[in-house]
């Protein structure tokens, strides 16, 4: 992995960044859609290109519980697995010990979970999580650590940060995927003196990144930025620094003003299942009755395939008739807007405009109510 601050906006502390992986170059900062499973829900790796996607997240739990990652390892790896030739990102599945905290049980070895799929007992700890990585193929991989739930007292929030930062240490040591780059992740709840602690300590074991976790788990936007705001100076300037699971765009441009070079989410995807398009003046929902009759496209002026041909109109009828094509492309116009988003954010940064264009954009985006993210 090599990563290379390109541009420094003066206006305030975004970058722009080139990060060159075995599978290509990432132009900072990006945007990751989600492939849990391997796959962006009903859209090709054809699709995600046209885009402008340029990495993709994929899951090690998830993965580990089907197909299994030796299955994945025959198929080709990871890229060959899912057609996509592009870098990938592959969470630990630390997440999981979060989210599925109702089916596992924690020590300082690792987790034991009760699989959602059919009840099945499976460990994974740092060094599984990390040996699973590794035969996978990604260009990235994560270090296992635990995220705390929100909220949560402070001796939580220590003990989940004491382990992190124990598993971050296995995982370095048992790390043997050739050319594939290891972040570390930074823990501490809403705590700063923690998060401070953390940092100091993770750095001290030493990765090629540098991710912030557990700060999309309940705990609201203005606290979410604090937290960011705070943490994203104490990383290593030289490093890509990256934002797990941060996907509405506030808290994405708000980020990159802090000098956030990598972010992923879930979101794009799915409000397009859900009806909802993200548009540069809010949230639209494309359910309502009033677009039964509507000509325009979801948003003027975009490039996206949906809004190429298609109108608010059809896309209402598709998803009041439960057709699949509805989802689908209303998934693909989100994508393409949050890739148009970090390409104009992009081209700011280099213009030494960021902070002006941040404000212009969150001042009509967030004009509508339901564009409050």
């Amino acid at each position: 992995m090599e990563f290379t601050v390109t541009t420094r906006d003066p206006s305030c502390g975004a970058r722009c960044g080139e990060l060159r992986l075995p599978h290509g170059v990432v132009f900072t900062p990006a945007f990751a859609p989600v492939a849990t499973r391997a796959s962006v829900r009903g859209i090709t790796a054809g699709r995600l290109h046209e885009c402008g996607t340029q990495f993709l997240l994929a899951n090690a739990y998830h993965l580990a519980l089907s197909p299994g990652a030796e299955t994945v390892e025959k198929l080709g790896g990871l890229h060959a697995f899912m057609g996509w030739p592009r870098p990938i990102i592959t969470d630990s599945g630390g997440y999981q010990v979060f989210s599925l905290s109702a089916l596992n049980r924690i020590t300082d070895e690792g987790a034991e979970f009760r699989s959602p799929l059919d009840g099945s007992r499976m460990f994974l700890g740092p060094r599984e999580a990390t040996r699973i990585q590794n035969v996978l193929g990604a260009d990235v991989v994560m270090a296992f650590d635990q995220c705390p739930p929100f909220p949560c007292s402070r001796r939580t929030a220590e003990a989940a940060v004491r382990r992190t930062v124990l598993w971050a240490r296995v995982c370095r040591e048992a790390h043997e995927g050739e050319g594939q780059a290891l972040f570390g992740i930074v823990q501490g709840s809403t705590f700063e003196d923690l998060r401070a602690c953390c940092v100091e300590q993770i750095l001290g074991v030493g990765f090629d990144g540098y991710a912030i976790g557990g700060v999309s788990v309940g705990e609201g936007a203005r606290l979410r930025e604090r937290i960011v705001r705070f943490t994203a100076p104490l990383l290593p300037a030289e490093r890509p620094r990256y934002l797990m699971g941060i996907g509405f765009p506030p808290d994405i441009l708000r980020a990159v003003a802090e000098g956030v070079d990598l972010f992923d989410c879930v979101a794009p995807a799915r409000m397009g299942r859900n009806a909802t398009a993200f548009t540069e003046e809010g949230r639209l929902r494309l359910r309502n009755s009033s677009r039964r009759e509507d000509p325009r496209p979801i948003e003027e002026g975009c490039d996206c395939l949906a809004c190429r041909l298609y109108s608010r109109g059809y896309l209402n009828h598709l998803f009041r008739c439960g057709e699949m094509l509805g989802p689908i492309l209303v998934s693909i116009h989100n994508i393409r807007f949050y890739h148009r988003m970090m390409e104009t954010a992009r081209r700011a940064i280099r213009a030494g405009e960021y902070a002006a264009f941040c404000e212009a954009f969150l001042s009509r985006y967030l004009q509508r109510k339901d564009g409050r993210s």
